[in-house]
């Protein structure tokens, strides 16, 4: 098994420095879909964070203990879902941003690339998996008064 060690890392530096780089750049476009509306962030993150988990650990926990975007990685990450408020907060700034670029755009053509582009959007964002909301009060009902 030791002789086989060296050649694995060997091997595992090209695609570790690629992963690092794609990494990085899919971070860098997530930056900036955070102030572009028609580009999105989370996707661009989430491949971040599957890139940085192959290819550097401490990249992969630096993503995901960030203040504004960590919480919905780590969410992603553990159960594979996405909260509830993020999806509303996502509806809202598809409809409002793919809403104004519609308006804006003379073009019929193009507002019809806008719309179906956005309402791809929304069906690919229902579709994923909504993580379940969380009891109050733990077990028992609050409104159960049978006791």
């Amino acid at each position: 098994m030791s002789e086989t060690t060296p050649n694995a890392r060997e091997d595992s530096r090209v695609p570790r420095w690629c992963l690092l780089v794609i990494g990085g750049l899919f971070t860098g476009l997530g930056a900036v879909g955070a102030f572009l509306p028609v580009l999105p962030t989370t996707p661009f993150l989430l491949l971040a964070a599957t890139c940085f988990a192959r290819s550097s650990p401490a990249l992969h926990r630096r993503l995901l203990a960030n203040r504004i975007f960590g919480p919905y990685l780590s969410e992603w990450h553990h159960n594979r879902t996405v909260p509830r408020e993020a999806k509303r907060k996502a509806y809202g700034l598809i409809v409002c941003s793919f809403g104004v670029s519609i308006a804006l755009v003379e073009v019929m053509w193009l507002r019809g690339v806008l719309g179906v582009v956005g309402a791809l959007l929304i069906g690919f964002l229902a579709w994923l998996p909504t993580a379940p909301l969380e009891e109050e009060g733990g077990a028992e009902d609050p409104g159960d008064l049978s006791e």
